[in-house]
Formats: structure tokens, sequence, C-alpha cells
């Protein structure tokens, strides 16, 4: 199965919105902080290369040196960044390309860097799993979430099918 790097950032955040995505439910396209992102990624690191694609798979925001740059508004979803970065070192690894990611949160001046080492390997490993078992069952149940209020897909998911807390 082949899993984009979006995808497994939407893995860590929504598995209903990952679901959605996949099977090409998107309503990312105008939305005010899908824009408000790629704005921010046009004018940040103007020097380095940006948009590499790393086949049907991912498309990398910059190369600088030997470091894989992500960008990002704000950090709020730490984790779910955290996991598509350590997707993107896993794919150049597989590849044979040896890199080490920065993930950058320019209006909160916030850098971390990630390096894929075995354990981050592992959770890769078992996302990939567990977005194989997700997208070949049923749609997830709407669960409401904190993201929910900023999310493309709110509307969609809040008209008329019941929630459950989380």
């Amino acid at each position: 199965m082949s899993v984009r790097g979006i995808e497994m950032h939407y893995y860590a955040v929504c598995k209903r919105k990952l679901w959605l995505f996949h099977r090409g439910i998107g309503f990312e396209q105008g939305h005010d902080r899908v824009e408000e992102g790629n704005i921010l990624h046009e004018q940040a690191y103007a020097r380095l290369d940006k948009e590499i694609a790393l086949g049907d798979h991912a498309v990398l925001d910059a190369l600088d040196g030997e470091w894989v740059r992500e960008v990002k508004i704000s950090s709020r979803m730490e984790h779910a960044d955290r996991l598509q970065m350590l997707y993107y070192l896993h794919l150049l690894k597989e590849r044979g390309i040896s890199k080490k990611g920065l993930i950058s949160y320019p209006t909160e001046k916030k850098t971390t860097e990630l390096q894929l080492g075995e354990e981050e390997e592992q959770e890769v490993r078992n996302a990939l799993e567990g977005i194989e078992q997700l997208l070949t069952g049923r749609v997830p149940t709407y669960r409401k979430k904190k993201v929910c209020a900023k999310c493309a897909y709110r509307d969609f998911c809040q008209s008329g099918e019941g929630e459950e807390e989380e």
C-alpha cells in the first residue's frame, strides 16, 4: 500500500480524516489554515531547494545540506509533524540516502531536530501497519477533538453523524 507523507500526519491527528482523504474526499482546497500554511511555506527559507518529490509518497518541503526540513505553522501537532518527518527519513533510508530532519515553526521561532534510529524506524513501521488496517476498514466514527475547531473536515464530520467524545 502506498502511503503519502500527509497521510502519515493525518494518521497521528485523526483517523477519520485520513480515511476520508485517502479516498479522495478532501476539503483542504481553499481552507484558511491550509492557505496560511502554503504562504508560510513559500516565504520561509527562500534560499533552499524546495518541493523535492520523493516518488509518489512524499514531497519534502526543503533540503538543507544534510537536513530535510519541514515547515509548519504551529507546534500544536508536534507529534504528527514528528511522525511525518520520521516517515520521510525512512523513505530516504530505503533509497540509500541518510539525512537528519528539522521541523521548523518559523512563527514560533522554534526548530526541532530528529534522527532516524531503530526506535523511530519501529514507530514508522507500526504506523504503516496501523494505516493499512485502518484504510481497509470502514470509516472511523467521528470523535470530537480539540483540533476539530480548525480542521477543514469539521463541517463534514459534524453534519448529522453521532459523535463520541475522545
